[in-house]
């Protein structure tokens, strides 16, 4: 292993590689003048060594925590587990929620990725060997960027796209096998339908897709100009509902218009789930989804949208967290210390769970109102930036 990292960084007439690749001197003799002013973009065989240690250890340590996870989820849903087919737990259950468990935990799974493998690094004196051979640190810093790059593009695809469809099939085993959680009836529902026009219900019932005490109003400014009431509603289709026994009065100035009926089609631009907000809905959407979902329920005056932009935000801020603790691990870990990596793997797994933790308590600051979903979910990137710059920079002195 030494001999192979003395080799890296050799004079270009010494070096002699087994590979077909070019060499350096043929890669610069072909470059634009503006890559031969930064030959540290090529990429090196020690950056392939730590990218390929770096994501090696990140998936090991994957599997790793997915036994663990699977073996505590199975003891907690024994009686699920004992009940449900087993096809159902399998496919339908864990093969949707060991994906949905690798979003939620990617910064952990980082952290510790990048602490346990510099620190052998540095234990078996590999990073003094290349720096040595006159490798910067800020260049040995570039293919544990790339990595980390890697694992945000991949932890963002997954949150954004694949998860949500899945989480679908997730839900709905818990809700069946473990316990149901979803909501199918709401009480006293009110909502803007389109700038001037608001509904209500005194109920609705999703089991039989039905409303009662139905009303509709207009309004033109603050002048009501039509409202319709109906006995009972009935969803039929995206946008289609039949109402009874209605009673529609238009008013125009003095004079009053009424028009009664028994059955009569209506579309309204609202849906079921735009006021049957079940536990976790939001992790059902991708990002698309949940962006529409959330300017819809804007518009309409919803004011229980918290946790839909909490999550929106959060999949976009998890992303850079796999650049800061990436940051943060490989300057606490790229020297060699007298307590060996049990100590830089503590302190690590120490600041991994701050941050998830310091994100769970943001999170509250903008349920309560305290602050926006973005600000919260940002909070504990800026706090952690700064902690990565300020060692970082002691790091590379």
């Amino acid at each position: 292993m030494m001999e192979e990292l003395k080799d890296i960084e050799q004079p270009v007439e010494t070096q002699n590689l087994a590979s077909p690749e070019p060499s350096d001197v043929e890669m610069q003799n072909h470059a634009s003048p503006a890559a031969k002013r930064y030959p540290w973009y090529y990429v090196k065989r020690f950056d392939r060594y730590i990218i390929k240690h770096f994501l090696g250890t990140f998936f090991f340590a994957i599997l790793l925590l997915f036994a663990i996870v699977v073996m505590f989820d199975i003891n907690e849903k024994l009686d699920a587990v004992l009940t449900a087919p087993w096809k159902a737990t399998v496919f339908q259950y864990f093969m949707n929620f060991l994906p949905f468990v690798l979003s939620q935990f990617s910064p952990l799974f980082t952290f510790i990725s990048v602490i346990f493998f510099t620190s052998r690094l540095a234990d078996r004196s590999e990073i003094i060997a290349m720096l040595s051979n006159g490798i910067s640190f800020h260049r040995l810093t570039a293919p544990y960027l790339f990595s980390a790059a890697v694992i945000a593009l991949g932890s963002y695809l997954l949150a954004a796209y694949i998860i949500p469809p899945a989480n679908i099939e997730r839900i709905a085993y818990t809700n069946k096998w473990v316990k149901n959680k979803e909501v199918i009836y709401g009480d006293n529902i009110q909502l803007q339908v389109k700038p001037g026009v608001m509904a209500y219900m005194a109920r609705y019932d999703n089991t039989t897709r039905s409303g009662f005490r139905f009303s509709l109003e207009e309004f033109d400014g603050n002048t009501l100009k039509s409202r319709l009431t109906a006995e009972t509603i009935k969803y039929d289709s995206v946008g289609l509902w039949t109402v009874r026994q209605y009673t529609i009065r238009d008013f125009k100035g003095m004079k009053e218009t009424m028009t009664k009926g028994s059955v009569m089609d209506t579309l309204l631009n609202i849906d079921p789930r735009d006021f049957l907000i079940s536990k976790n809905d939001e992790q059902t959407m991708t990002s698309p989804e949940l962006k529409d979902y959330i300017n819809k329920q804007k518009a309409r005056g919803v004011a229980n949208i918290k946790n839909f932009e909490i999550e929106y935000e959060r999949r976009i801020a998890m992303t850079a967290a796999a650049f800061i603790l990436t940051i943060i691990g490989l300057s606490l870990s790229s020297r060699k210390v007298r307590g060996g990596i049990g100590l830089n793997i503590g302190l690590g797994l120490l600041l991994s769970f701050s941050y998830i933790l310091f994100m769970t308590v943001t999170s509250t600051f903008a349920v309560s109102g305290y602050t926006s979903p973005r600000v919260a979910m940002w909070i504990p990137n800026f706090v952690y930036i700064i902690i990565a710059a300020v060692l970082y920079y002691k790091a590379s002195r």
